[in-house]
């Protein structure tokens, strides 16, 4: 079934349903930038320690990671309006799950929860503005969606820290009530039903989800886990090899099921779609891993509150709602590749930069800088990054490159989030220990800016033939944006 009267961006209908998808989708994006900063006020009120800190995040991004692929097909097959309330109903109910958790193993539990919702409803706020909406209005209406969305995201720290300091961490989850009845009843009453073309319509993978789940929640386990119960705890290196048999199985699997599979294997035979995934997943752990760390330790160095702690990085939100469009107009006219070196460099510079912080610390002079910087090479490289993966494949395959390649963003926030602190020696209470917060933070900035570094190695080396790709295309070819625990990546490839 298809829309039948593709609707027009002025029209009452389709207002209906642009404010459908933006509030669902800015609810999601909203929760992230809050949770981030909530980070210490739920381990204090829950006894947590950081391994638990670790899966409130982690627990989030995987089941999504897995999970966001399958729901893009759910909505592809039995109906995108379906399957985007019910992850509206799904992530809501989550929610509230999360905030009424009387412990961090219950808050860990709903947080999974609440991925699996996500990954209902993120694939489908795009996918619906693609088939509702006249070709000639689709490019307005997702730069609309994707400014609205955006800001959500630059007013989820400080309205998030605001409700955090006056109130409590569970408002982070609370806030998402209200606006998930809302989005529901506006879905229900203007968003028009919709399905792909039956012939279309084939990609069904649940043995690949599920495969890529069990990979990537064993080998999140053991890296998580391995501070406290040592390498040779039979319980790390059981998760570890769940986890390495399951990620070689979800390759053989995903090759006998050729195109049907839940990531395409002739995708990979672009030699360059490869390295940029792989250029996510690096860039994406070093994006990730600063802001796990320095949400955490503005506020338990730095002596930061909730609301300051989410206003200080909000200059690098506002570098990418006024710069990022210019940024992809720029890689259209010169390729993606310079970007794509140039961003990490200067995102290496700022993550640095921020290592000045500590007990004693001065905004203007240590972290603004730094937080600009760090800003300046995400404008850089984000919006250059979704052209070229939409360049090295064919453009039949675009909505699902771009999904995979947004799949490949979470699994890197996710490795970052279960490996940094291990790396940097932190575990157990030790982040509520300003002295033992301190160093970690700076051998994790380190870690940080290397990755980055990486990053535009691999940029550099491998990237020297990337097709220059119209910004118009990466607009309107982009159907499955995802959430992290960092939203940059989806409010800006729009």
């Amino acid at each position: 079934m298809t829309v039948p009267s593709p609707l027009r961006l002025k029209s009452s209908a389709g207002r209906g349903v642009l404010f459908a998808t933006i509030l669902a989708s800015g609810m999601a994006f909203l929760d992230g930038t809050i949770v981030n900063v909530a980070l210490p006020h739920i381990g204090a009120d829950l006894d947590s320690s950081v391994a638990g800190l670790q899966w409130t995040i982690n627990g989030y991004l995987l089941t999504l990671a897995a999970f966001v692929l399958l729901g893009g097909s759910l909505g592809d097959r039995l109906g995108r309006r379906k399957i985007f309330i019910i992850g509206i109903v799904w992530f809501t109910i989550a929610s509230l799950l999360c905030a009424i958790a009387p412990s961090i193993g219950t808050l860990i539990g709903a947080r999974f929860l609440q991925g699996a919702g996500a990954a209902l409803l993120t694939p489908g706020s795009l996918a619906i503005i693609q088939a509702s909406f006249q070709e000639d209005d689709r490019g307005k209406t997702i730069g609309l969606w994707s400014g609205f969305s955006g800001i959500s995201t630059a007013l989820g720290p400080f309205v998030g820290g605001y409700l955090i300091d006056a109130l409590s961490w569970r408002w982070a989850f609370l806030i998402n009530l209200p606006l998930g009845a809302v989005a529901v009843l506006a879905a229900l009453r203007w968003v028009p039903e919709s399905r792909a073309p039956r012939e279309e319509n084939t990609r069904f993978d649940v043995t690949g989800a599920v495969l890529a789940a069990l990979a990537l929640a064993g080998v999140t386990f053991a890296l998580i886990e391995a501070p406290d119960d040592g390498w040779g705890s039979a319980l790390v290196i059981g998760a570890l090899g769940i986890g390495v048999a399951c990620a070689v199985a979800f390759v053989v699997v995903e090759r006998r099921k050729g195109d049907a599979a839940m990531t395409p294997p002739a995708l990979f035979r672009s030699r360059v779609f490869s390295i940029l995934n792989l250029y996510t997943v690096v860039v994406y752990a070093a994006l990730s891993g600063q802001s796990f760390f320095l949400a955490v330790t503005l506020q338990n160095v730095a002596g930061y509150d909730a609301f300051q702690a989410g206003l200080a990085t909000l200059p690098a939100t506002v570098l990418m709602l006024l710069l990022s469009a210019r940024s992809g107009d720029l890689a259209t006219r010169i390729g993606p590749r310079w970007q794509l070196t140039l961003g990490p460099i200067v995102a290496a510079v700022g993550v640095i930069l921020l290592r000045r912080v500590g007990p004693d610390t001065s905004y203007l002079t240590d972290v603004l800088p730094g937080v600009l910087l760090f800003g300046l090479g995400l404008v850089i490289l984000v919006a250059p990054l979704t052209t070229a993966v939409l360049g090295a494949v064919s453009q039949q395959h675009s909505g699902i490159a771009s999904g995979v390649n947004n799949a490949a963003a979470r699994a890197g926030a996710l490795i970052a989030i279960a490996a940094l602190p291990l790396l940097v020696g932190l575990s157990g209470e030790s982040y509520e220990v300003p002295a033992e917060l301190t160093s970690s933070f700076r051998s994790a900035m380190l870690w940080c800016a290397g990755l980055m570094v990486a990053g535009a190695g691999m940029a550099l080396v491998f990237c020297g033939r990337l097709p220059k790709v119209h910004w118009h295309r990466a607009v309107t070819t982009m159907t499955t944006p995802t959430h992290s625990a960092h939203p940059v990546h989806e409010t800006t490839e729009a």
